[in-house]
C-alpha cells in the first residue's frame, strides 16, 4: 500500500515543491525502527483482539502509568496489555481506553472524508499556529511556503517536544515562522494570544475544545477566522474527548499493511504529515469557519484511495 499512498500524494505536493518522501520522513535522535507490529519509534503496538485489531499508543510517559487501571493487573506492559486485548472484542477494549484517555484505536473504524481540491484559491494573509508536533506545524510551514506570514506560538508551559525529538523536521516544520513564546498559563499571555489571533485570517489548533475554551478561545468568539481544528479524531462530536496521534489513528484509518495474515504499521505516525497536507489544502482552496480535520479520517481517505488503486 506504500507504493500507492506515493502516488496518491505526489500531484497535492507538486505545489510545494515536495516529494512523498520529503513529506513522510522524520528524524530522531538513535534512529526509528523498522514499522511492523510496533510503530517506528516503538511505542505504538497493534494487538489481536477476540474479532478484530487494536492500536494502542503509549505516547506518553502517564500512559504507562494507567495500564493496571486499564487491564487489572501488574506485570511487563506489553506482555498484559496483548493478553486482556485478546479475551475483549476489539470495541470494548477501545471503549474502556478511551475512558481513561489512552490514545487507541480499532483498525478501520474511521471513515473516509470529502478532501479540498489542490487547487490555490486564496493564500492567506497572516495566520497564527499554535499547534504543536507534526500535522498542524506541518500545514503551518506549508502555507509558509505559499507566502502567508505564520506566527508560531511556543507554549513556554507545554514545550513542543519536536525541536528535542526531530530537530531535523522541527526546523522544517517551524524555520520559516516568525515565533512568540507565550505562558498560557498567565492571564496576560491569554490576553495577548487572542489579540493575535483576532488580527490573523487563519488559526491552526492541535488541542481539544475543552482546553481552548478555558483560554477564551472558541470558534463563535473568533468568526471571521479559518480556524483549522487538527485533532485525532474530531473537534466536534464524540470523537472530541478522544486522544489521537499519528500512529494509533493511522490505523483507525485502516492505513496499514499486512503480512503473515498479521496487521503491521506501513510508516511512521502516517497521519500526521497526511493531515497536515489536506489541512493547508483545505486553506488554499478557500474553506472558511471551522475546518474540522480528524487525523484518523484523513488517513481513513488515504486508505480507501490506495485500495481503489490497488484494486484497478
Amino acid at each position: 500500500m506504500i507504493e500507492q499512498l506515493g502516488r496518491a500524494l505526489a500531484p497535492r505536493l507538486s505545489a510545494f515543491s515536495l516529494t512523498p518522501r520529503s513529506l513522510l520522513l522524520r528524524d530522531a535522535p538513535g534512529g526509528l525502527g523498522p514499522p511492523g507490529r510496533f510503530s517506528a519509534n516503538g511505542r505504538c503496538q497493534l494487538m489481536k483482539a477476540r474479532d478484530g485489531w487494536v492500536a494502542l499508543n503509549l505516547a506518553r510517559a502517564d500512559d504507562v502509568e494507567l495500564i493496571p487501571a486499564l487491564v487489572g493487573e501488574t506485570g511487563e506492559p506489553w506482555q498484559i496489555l496483548s493478553a486482556a486485548v485478546a479475551r475483549e472484542p476489539a470495541f470494548s477494549f477501545r471503549d474502556r481506553a478511551i475512558e481513561l484517555q489512552l490514545p487507541v484505536a480499532v483498525a478501520g473504524e474511521a471513515m473516509p472524508i470529502d478532501l479540498a481540491p489542490a487547487v490555490v484559491k486564496h493564500v492567506p494573509r497572516r495566520v497564527v499556529d499554535m499547534s504543536a508536533l507534526w500535522a498542524g506545524p506541518l500545514c503551518g510551514a506549508l502555507l509558509a511556503r505559499m507566502g502567508a506570514d505564520v506566527l508560531r506560538i511556543d507554549s513556554v508551559g507545554r514545550p513542543d517536544p519536536t525541536p528535542v525529538s526531530s530537530p531535523r523536521l522541527d526546523a522544517f516544520l517551524n524555520g520559516g515562522k516568525r515565533r512568540l513564546a507565550l505562558d498560557l498559563r498567565r492571564p496576560d499571555d491569554c490576553k495577548r494570544l487572542r489579540g493575535e489571533i483576532a488580527g490573523a485570517d487563519v488559526l491552526i489548533t492541535s488541542a481539544r475544545p475543552l482546553a481552548l475554551a478555558e483560554m477564551g478561545i472558541e470558534p463563535g468568539v473568533f468568526p471571521h477566522l479559518a480556524w483549522v481544528a487538527i485533532t485525532g479524531h474530531g473537534f466536534t462530536g464524540p470523537g472530541a474527548v478522544r486522544v489521537g496521534f499519528g500512529d494509533d489513528c493511522a490505523v483507525a484509518g485502516g492505513l496499514h499493511g499486512q503480512h503473515a495474515g498479521q496487521l503491521q504499521f506501513l510508516g511512521d505516525a502516517l497521519a500526521d504529515p497526511l493531515t497536515g497536507l489536506e489541512a493547508a489544502w483545505a486553506v488554499l482552496s478557500g474553506r472558511s469557519g471551522l475546518v474540522d480535520l480528524a487525523m484518523a479520517r484523513v488517513a481513513a481517505t488515504y486508505a480507501a484511495q490506495c485500495h481503489a488503486t490497488r484494486n484497478a
